[in-house]
């Protein structure tokens, strides 16, 4: 590599050559040397932040003091919290949250039309790519003939969908989608659509190399840090923004630094590490904040290893979670088929411009945590969320325990249950039918007892863990020896395989182990998101009316990130996350409270009991084969078409126009009411007053709380939306499947299952008080609230809005007639969202709570100090009138955190304040 300084002072442009060919970069180095600070010990992924300063600062958006902030972000210990403009390099999709997000552009077409304004200026000036994976549904399974069934199936469901997004696809510029059955978006993006360095001409028109970065509209976007690629998930409406021409207004985030040190042991795999990495987190509080990995144990961690981790940083909470650019780096994007003068790019820029892991690496950090991976053991995580982490040896135990507090009714024992299902298929045995906590079900003929515990889905899925060349592998070899062993899964679960790539399949066929897989019950369903977003499909209708009749608590095992109440399927209560091959172990089991680190899974052909032992393959089994089979070739073979879609997808027509004609009659896509009779002026934020309570919630609410993605039924409001048109409930689909239609959405807004609205005691689901006191829908009361001009609150506790960086989550609560969420703490993307819809979200300060203020759900509340001047992160006085007529004065933060941020509000959301501006121009 050589350098030649081609020097602009006032951009620190440079050049360099890599690959046979010159380009120019932004230099780091350049800016120390024009005094514009020291940068030389900021972390890797804060040096990327500082390189965009440095490529777009024109002291107006970005300013050299934007730039010397960072330098003294370093000399205040790692903080620093300076609102600056960041610009990613492209934005990244999929369908749940990028059909709503087409609808909103096409949206924009009309009302920029409505303003007297080009509908050509509404169309992305960033690249976008859009993976179609959240629709396939696992309604078939456990046969050859599913994964055709399930295609077929999908397009059956989505198809108006699909013709809406290639009509986007045509209609948009710098607009790409990725059609149906390639991949998860995330996997996609890493083994494919990222570079690390990116390439393009800057705004003075001079082909530039700068860091591969970008936002998109799903919060594990963050997987791919794991290859020094800087992204995180944002709400749609905020990567519309982005997309548009809008900077990201951001602080400059403190980093916590990570160190791995040893090496993983003989058994244990990367999902058990980053389980442990998940808890860790958490309990250290990195919302908000960049975590960094860093140490010597990084010299032993596959770039594979390196993505499971980065892909939970929603779970652990952090923004991302950033691995730097290193030698193995460089390794997988040979491995995964990358152009060789990319690659040789990658390690240059890496090189010149500060970015490059070496062993002296050293930076800066706002706070370290250290964990030797030595230490790591087999573990799972659940039953309700993803940092509680069990070891392996304790998860039978612990379930236990977590059912006796929910029974709080001593159960018949494990034995009896399994005793009488060895038998398989006598009458059911009078001494469990007085038992809290069983039921039975006849499957393919046979009479199966099933109790608390029981295992009713077994999936592996979620890009996650089917990134993993060596859990993928591992779960494999489990199903081989299982296999020759004569074992199967349980006939009460319900199995998948579902892989994030086609390049999974490729070399699990060309490992012989898919045939190992069928042969245990691990059939391929799909390439999609499938269970891990809720799309594990219906359960056998007589393993359903069993759980329903005993009330049990069934659970899933499955190998993705998100295990919340009420997403994995409305008949299972229990969900844990865990690695591939011990998916396959616990379909093997068919039950929780087996022990599976010293119980046996089943009996072999000769009658003897087979455990865990007997079927886990050594590290060198599992790595012989994945440097065997996991080849480049198969990389550029699965992604050489990938645009182009199967015969299904190319058979989607579409009409080329510049505006969406809208059908009137379609129950998917609807022209929403955003922009409808929008004026040419923005308004101003103004005091609420005389706001009643639509809902009191609790601690952790999760943005799949607010708004599911999963299945709903045909006595919720949306569900009689949908019959009131006709659909039967054959086809109801998802939520997610019908983001494109308000309509819908709206009505299940705070719809969850599992949600407990604290104003009514002992009561699951979207329920509250209405004007009257009685109790109704969420749905159904905000309605009459807005009626009567009522303005409405909600209030929560810590951590509110965790989880998905669903738009809707803040579009519905919008549309609820919502004018202020007041909460202890927020998660980074819903808080963003709900400005960005015009909801201001609030903090309580000086230790009160909704359970301090006794807060019941018939107050009304009046918030003042938001008329005139307001400032970012204000202190304002809120009034509680309580339902005896008694008044308090409590001092709330108003969680608008910067200046942007205010002018959003006064326009009513981004998206407005994008469509003026644009309009204006």
């Amino acid at each position: 590599m050589t350098v030649t300084v081609g020097h602009d002072s006032a951009k620190t442009r440079q050049t360099l050559t890599a690959g046979g060919k010159t380009i120019a970069y932004y230099s780091i180095p350049a800016a120390e040397k024009a005094g514009l600070g020291e940068f030389s010990r900021l972390p890797a992924s804060l040096k990327v932040v500082l390189e965009n300063m440095l490529r777009f600062e024109d002291g107006k958006t970005v300013s050299v003091d934007d730039i010397k902030a960072f330098s003294d972000w370093g000399k205040k210990g790692g903080k620093n919290p300076i609102e600056i403009a960041y610009r990613p390099a492209r934005v990244l999709m999929q369908d749940f949250t990028g059909v709503p997000a087409v609808v909103d552009l096409a949206a924009m077409r009309d009302g920029i039309k409505g303003l007297g304004g080009d509908a050509q200026r509404i169309n992305p000036l960033a690249p976008v790519d859009l993976v179609i994976d959240h629709s396939v549904m696992i309604d078939e399974f456990g046969t050859p003939r599913a994964f055709q069934a399930n295609v077929d199936r999908e397009y059956e469901r989505n198809m108006e969908r699909y013709v809406f997004l290639k009509w986007g696809q045509n209609a948009f510029n710098n607009f790409r989608v990725v059609p149906p059955g390639t991949g998860i978006c995330h996997q996609v993006n890493l083994e494919y659509l990222a570079q690390t360095v990116w390439t393009d001409t800057d705004q003075t028109g001079v082909e530039v190399a700068y860091p591969d970065t970008l936002v998109g509209t799903d919060s594990h976007t963050t997987m791919v840090n794991g290859m020094a690629v800087l992204g995180w998930g944002v709400g749609g409406i905020e990567a519309e923004a982005a997309m548009l021409g809008q900077p990201v207004s951001m602080l400059i985030p403190e980093v916590v630094g990570f160190k791995l040190t040893g090496a993983m042991i003989e058994g244990t795999t990367a999902t058990d590490l980053v389980l442990k990495v998940v808890q860790m987190l958490r309990k250290h509080g990195v919302v908000n904040k960049f975590v960094e990995f860093y140490g010597e144990g990084l010299d032993h961690l596959p770039l594979a290893d390196r993505a499971t981790i980065a892909n939970m940083a929603p779970e652990y909470g952090a923004t991302c979670g950033f691995f730097p650019i290193d030698a193995e780096t460089i390794r997988y994007l040979r491995n995964t088929g990358r152009d060789e003068a990319r690659i040789a790019l990658v390690e240059a820029y890496a090189r010149a411009n500060g970015m490059w892991r070496d062993e002296g690496y050293d930076p800066i950090y706002t706070s370290t945590l250290h964990l030797d991976m030595g230490s790591i053991v087999p573990a799972i995580s659940g039953p309700k969320r993803p940092q509680d982490y069990l070891p392996l040896t304790e998860a039978a135990q612990t379930f236990g325990e977590y059912i006796r507090c929910e029974r709080k009714l001593p159960v018949a024992s494990a034995e009896q249950t399994i005793e009488w299902n060895a038998e398989g298929g006598a009458d059911f045995p009078a001494e469990l039918s007085g038992h809290c906590g069983f039921s039975f079900a006849k499957v393919a003929g046979k009479n199966y007892a099933l109790r608390d515990g029981s295992v009713v889905i077994a999936s592996i899925t979620s890009c996650t863990n089917t990134s993993n060349p060596y859990v993928m592998i591992g779960a494999g070899l489990v199903a081989r020896k299982a296999r020759a062993l004569g074992l199967k899964s349980k006939p009460w679960v319900k199995t998948s395989l579902a892989p994030g790539s086609q390049v999974v399949s490729e070399y699990l066929n060309a490992a012989g182990l898919q045939e190992d897989l069928d042969a245990v019950g691990f059939n391929l369903v799909g390439y999609g998101c499938t269970t891990c977003i809720g799309n594990s499909g219906p359960l056998d209708p007589a393993i359903s009316a069993a759980i329903a009749e005993g009330d049990l608590v069934a659970t899933s095992v499955l190998s993705g990130n998100r295990n919340f109440e009420g997403r994995i399927s409305p008949d299972v209560r229990a969900n844990y996350l865990a690695s591939p091959p011990l998916v396959v172990a616990y379909a093997l089991a068919g039950d929780m409270n087996i022990d599976l680190s010293c119980e046996a899974l089943g009996t072999c052909k000769d009658g003897k009991p087979v455990y865990l032992k007997d079927i886990w393959p050594t590290n060198k089994e599992v790595a012989d084969l994945v440097h065997s089979t996991v080849t480049r070739e198969a990389f550029r073979k699965k992604y050489a078409d990938v645009f182009k879609g199967d015969a299904k997808w190319q058979g989607v027509k579409v009409t080329d126009s510049e505006t969406y004609d809208w059908p009137a009659s379609s129950t998917y896509i609807q022209n929403p009411p955003y922009f409808q009779g929008m004026a040419k002026t923005k308004g101003a934020i103004h005091n609420i007053s005389g706001a009643r309570v639509l809902a009191l919630l609790g601690d952790m609410i999760t943005t799949d709380h607010i708004s599911p993605a999963g299945s709903f039924k045909a006595g919720t409001p949306a569900g009689k939306y949908l019959t009131e048109r006709q659909v039967p409930v054959s086809e109801f689909n998802s939520y997610g499947a019908r983001r494109g239609n308000h309509e819908v959405m709206m009505r299940g807004t705070f719809a969850n299952i599992r949600i407990k609205n604290e104003m009514l005691d002992g009561v699951e689901g979207g329920f509250t008080k209405g004007p009257d006191g009685a109790q109704t829908t969420i749905f159904d009361a905000s309605m009459a609230y807005q009626a009567a001009g009522t303005p409405l609150v909600i209030f929560g506790g810590i951590e509110y809005g965790a989880g998905s960086s669903r738009d809707w989550a803040a579009k519905g609560t919008a549309l609820l007639g919502v004018k202020a969420v007041i909460a202890e703490s927020f998660e980074r993307i819903h808080r963003s969202n709900l400005v960005g819809m015009g909801v201001i979200p609030f903090e309580f300060t000086g230790g009160d709570t909704r359970k301090t203020l006794g807060l019941k759900g018939d107050e009304v509340v009046a918030i003042e100090g938001l008329e005139g001047d307001l400032k970012p992160l204000s202190t304002v006085p809120c009034h509680i009138t309580y339902g005896d007529g008694s008044t308090k004065t409590i001092q709330i933060k108003c969680r608008i955190d910067t200046a942007i941020e205010i002018e959003y509000i006064e326009h009513g959301g981004v998206l407005h304040y994008v469509l003026r501006d644009l309009a204006s121009r």
